[in-house]
C-alpha cells in the first residue's frame, strides 16, 4: 500500500468514522459516559494507562475512567476445560459484567462505553451478546480484537476450542449473522473496531506468531474487522497499538462523542498521586507480603538521589500508594516478594496521577541465572519493530530480540561490568536505569510508557 493510500484510508475511516458517532458529548463533565477498558491476554489495567491520561486531558472525569483487573487474564488453551491460572470465556465475561455493574452504581450512569484490547473485545462482546450488555453498553471499542480468529482452520498442536479459534465454537457463534443484512454485531451498542493494514502479529495468513510458521491461518489482515461496525484501518500500528497509541485514542474519541479531541499530549498535573497493584507472575492477585520501595532517581545516571520516599508491605489485595511526587520526578520501583527475583523497575516521568501503575516481580529462567546482571527493556503499550521504530537498548541498535514486523515486545540484556547506567530509547521516549547483580537475585526493567 502507498503512502497515499495509507492516508486516503486513514482519512476516509475517520470521516466514517464521525458520521457514525452519536452527538458529541456537552461539555458539561458529569454528561461523560463512563468507560471502562478491558485489557488483553496476559495483561493488567495498567496498559490503559496513558489512554486514560489522554482522556482526562480532554476533560473526562477520572472517576469516570475504570480499567479492569481480569485475576487470571490467560485464556485456556482448551476453552471448555479448566486449566490451572487460566480463565474460561464464561468467567471473563462474569467478571467484566461485575465491574460493569460496580461502574453502574457508583456513577449513577444507565450505560458505559466499553474499550477492549484483544482478548478483551471476546469478553466485550460475550458479555453484550449473552451477559445483559446489550442494555447498559452504549458504545463498544475494540482493538485488534480477533474476531474471525487468530487461526480459522485446523492446525495440528492448536485447539479448536480455543477462543481464538475462528472456526471454534465460541467464535463461530458470536460471528453467527443478527439480521437479514448478516451483520455481525449486537445491536443496539454502537460498534467500531480498530485494525492495523497489515502490521498486528495475530491478524496473519501464516502462523510465525502462534508458533507454525508457513502453515496458512485462514485469517487475514482484516480479520478484526465486524460487519455492522464501523471499521477503522490505521497503517502500520501493531497488535496493542490499535488500543493504546495517539490515533487510536483520537478514533475513540471522535466515535464517542462525534468531536475532535481538544488534544492528543498529555498534559502535565502540577502534583501527582501514584497508586496501583503489586501482583503475582501471570496474574492479576494480589501479592501479599510483597515490599515496594520507591526511590527518586538522578535523570541522567539513574543513581538514588536519597533514601526511599515510599515504604510498605502490600496487603492481602496487593494494592500500594499512593505516593505524592513531582510530575518531573524521575522514580525507581523496587519489589520483593519470595519466589521472585529483586526487580528494579524504572520509568518515563508520569505527568498525571494513576490508580494502575501495577507492578509484577521477574523470575529468573534458568537460563540466564549464571548471567553477570539481568534487564529487560520493555513495551508494553506496543511492540518493538526495527523497521519502522528508532530505538536502542544499552546503547545496541536495534535491541537484541526485536524483530521486523512488531511482534517482540521485550528486549533482554546481561551488561558486563560494575553496577551501571542503563538507557532505553524508543521513538523519542527515554528511560534511564541501573544495572543489577543477579547473583544477589536482581534484576532490572526499563518499561516503556507510550
Amino acid at each position: 500500500m502507498s503512502h497515499l493510500t495509507r492516508r486516503f484510508v486513514l482519512a476516509a475511516a475517520v470521516l466514517l468514522l464521525t458520521s457514525c458517532a452519536t452527538a458529541p458529548v456537552p461539555n458539561d463533565a458529569d454528561t461523560r459516559p463512563p468507560i471502562v477498558f478491558v485489557h488483553g491476554n496476559g495483561d493488567n489495567a495498567g496498559v490503559w494507562l496513558t489512554t486514560m491520561w489522554r482522556f482526562e486531558s480532554n476533560g473526562w472525569p477520572r472517576e469516570r475512567l475504570h480499567a479492569i483487573d481480569m485475576p487470571l487474564p490467560t485464556a485456556r488453551d482448551d476453552d471448555t476445560r479448566e486449566q490451572p491460572g487460566r480463565s474460561s470465556t464464561a468467567e471473563h465475561r462474569d467478571y467484566l459484567r461485575a465491574e460493569v455493574d460496580k461502574v453502574l452504581a457508583r456513577t449513577g450512569a444507565r450505560q458505559v462505553v466499553l474499550m477492549g484490547n484483544s482478548r478483551g473485545g471476546n469478553a466485550i462482546r460475550n458479555y453484550i451478546a449473552n451477559g445483559g450488555g446489550e442494555r447498559t453498553v452504549s458504545h463498544a471499542i475494540l482493538g485488534g480484537t480477533p474476531n474471525h480468529g487468530v487461526w480459522a482452520v485446523a492446525i495440528e498442536g492448536l485447539s479448536d476450542r480455543s477462543e481464538f479459534a475462528g472456526h471454534g465454537p465460541f467464535l463461530s457463534a458470536l460471528n453467527a449473522p443478527k439480521n437479514a443484512a448478516g451483520d455481525e454485531v449486537t445491536g443496539p451498542v454502537r460498534w467500531m473496531t480498530v485494525r492495523s493494514d497489515g502490521n498486528d502479529k495475530f491478524a496473519q495468513p501464516d502462523g510465525l506468531w502462534v508458533g507454525k510458521r508457513g502453515v496458512a491461518t485462514g485469517v487475514t489482515a482484516a480479520g478484526p474487522e465486524l460487519k455492522g461496525a464501523t471499521n477503522l484501518v490505521i497503517p502500520r500500528i501493531d497488535h496493542r497499538e490499535t488500543s493504546f497509541s495517539a490515533p487510536a485514542f483520537e478514533a475513540a474519541y471522535r466515535f464517542i462523542t462525534g468531536g475532535v479531541p481538544a488534544r492528543i499530549d498529555i498534559a502535565s498535573e502540577p502534583r501527582v498521586s501514584l497508586a496501583g497493584k503489586v501482583s503475582g507472575a501471570g496474574t492479576n492477585i494480589g501479592l501479599p507480603g510483597a515490599r515496594i520501595e520507591v526511590f527518586t532517581i538522578d535523570p541522567h545516571t539513574g543513581e538514588r538521589l536519597g533514601p526511599a520516599v515510599y515504604t510498605a508491605v502490600v496487603p492481602a489485595g496487593g494494592d500500594w500508594g499512593p505516593l505524592a511526587t513531582d510530575p518531573q520526578a524521575r522514580h525507581e520501583f523496587v519489589v520483593s516478594a519470595p519466589g521472585y527475583a529483586t526487580t528494579h523497575f524504572y520509568r518515563s516521568p508520569f505527568p498525571r496521577s494513576t490508580k494502575v501503575l501495577n507492578l509484577r516481580p521477574e523470575r529468573v529462567p534458568e537460563a540466564d541465572k549464571s548471567a553477570p546482571t539481568l534487564a529487560l527493556m520493555t513495551r508494553p503499550r506496543g511492540y518493538l519493530d526495527p523497521g519502522r521504530d528508532k530505538m536502542a537498548f544499552d546503547g545496541q541498535s536495534p535491541p537484541p530480540g526485536a524483530l521486523l514486523g512488531a511482534g517482540v515486545a521485550v528486549s533482554r540484556i546481561k551488561p558486563v561490568g560494575l553496577p551501571r547506567t542503563l538507557v532505553a530509547e524508543f521513538n523519542g521516549e527515554r528511560v534511564v536505569g541501573r544495572s543489577w547483580p543477579l547473583a544477589d537475585n536482581h534484576v532490572s526493567v526499563l518499561e516503556l510508557s507510550y
